[in-house]
């Protein structure tokens, strides 16, 4: 069994979180500049089992591409190419962030983490894998 990994892609900044090997729990793994993510991806995906991906699909909250979207769609395509036997997902993003940067000031964080960036874009990636694991994993019972 492999995890799914889940990626909130940033010009700068790329939140990633994964499952756990038997696609309980979502949780936020590393948050990496862009420019690193594949060569990250490609050395975690030799120490653990890699199911397959799911990519952030930025839209506005009318459902039309946001302007992020397409270089997150070509993200990816690099995936796809750089992981032939991997599936890559794309998975609704609206409201990532923001509720990111809810969980932090509900969890009594100080002012400062919830200003860190790389901390709500890892969290964004854990709640994006969240919903991308409720509509295809968990609710399959």
């Amino acid at each position: 069994m492999g995890r799914i990994v889940a990626i909130d892609f940033g010009l700068k900044r790329t939140g990633i979180a994964v499952t756990d090997p038997l696609k309980i729990i979502a949780s936020g793994l590393t948050t990496l500049p862009t420019s690193e993510v594949i060569t990250f991806l490609k050395s975690y995906c030799e120490k653990e089992p890699v199911e397959g991906f799911v990519v952030g699909l930025p839209l506005y909250p009318d459902g039309n591409p946001a302007q992020l979207a397409a270089q997150a769609d070509a993200f990816a395509q690099q995936l796809r190419k750089q992981f032939p036997d991997k599936p890559v997902f794309r998975q609704d993003e609206r409201y990532t962030s923001n509720e990111a940067k809810r969980i932090l000031l509900d969890s009594g964080a100080r002012k400062k983490k919830r200003r860190d960036k790389a901390l709500v874009d890892k969290i964004a990636a854990a709640l994006i894998l969240e919903q991308f694991m409720q509509e295809h994993y968990w609710n399959t019972l």
